[in-house]
């Protein structure tokens, strides 16, 4: 990724804190609290929005004719379609229309994920968020802050470059990449981890993801 000015630079918070608040979101135990400003990136990207039986009061507030039932999601759960134009349909002169009853998907989503793996969230479709993507900045007040970011990015890294070495299917793009990297990153603070070989490391990557899913609230 390219660097941003020192103008452009956007405090991202403690790594270490900031990931364990991820982990917790990932298992459904908590949301995330993006300081998004004014940036609308994930609003104006093209993303299809997770809409879930407990999002009734969004739901209340979304025309029917932007609602769709999508294959993938459990049931019950719904999908609001972006625009031609990528732009959700409830942003409204640039600002989100159903801000305080917004899904809890607009909740979790959060792109310092991106940042925290070293890679960009997409193609020129995701162009706004790959800008807010390379201006994030953690702080590393501690030295596990620093050994952790390492970890996740090597993870990362591994999954994006080496998916020959696995025996099972693995995220090709960049949310699943970088999802993959945030519950396998343990792998990678293990020095040893190193001098293994790639299958190896492989195996363990999917130990350590299988192991975070079944705990799953």
């Amino acid at each position: 990724m390219s660097q941003p000015s020192a103008e452009s630079i956007v405090a991202a918070g403690p790594f270490s804190d900031w990931l364990r608040k991820m982990r917790r979101s990932l298992q459904g135990n908590d949301g995330m609290d993006v300081p998004c400003g004014d940036c609308v990136g994930c609003c104006v990207s093209g993303y299809s929005l997770q809409l879930r039986p407990e999002d009734h009061k969004a739901a209340a507030r979304i025309p029917a004719t932007f609602v769709v039932s999508a294959a993938g999601f459990a049931k019950g759960n719904l999908t609001v379609r972006a625009l031609e134009n990528g732009l959700c349909p409830m942003l409204d002169d640039g600002k989100c229309s159903i801000y305080s009853v917004r899904p809890q998907t607009c909740n979790d989503y959060d792109c310092r994920i991106f940042a925290a793996a070293g890679i960009d969230a997409g193609g020129e479709d995701k162009a706004v968020i790959n800008k807010r993507v390379r201006e994030w900045r953690f702080s590393y007040p501690e030295h596990i802050d620093e050994l952790e970011h390492a970890a996740v990015r090597a993870a990362a890294t591994f999954i994006r470059d080496r998916r020959d070495s696995f025996t099972v299917r693995v995220p090709a793009g960049p949310m699943g990449i970088a999802v993959f990297a945030i519950k396998a990153y343990q792998v990678f603070l293990d020095p040893a981890t190193s001098a293994k070989q790639a299958a190896e490391v492989a195996r363990a990557i999917i130990d350590a993801v299988r192991a975070f899913d079944s705990n799953v609230a």
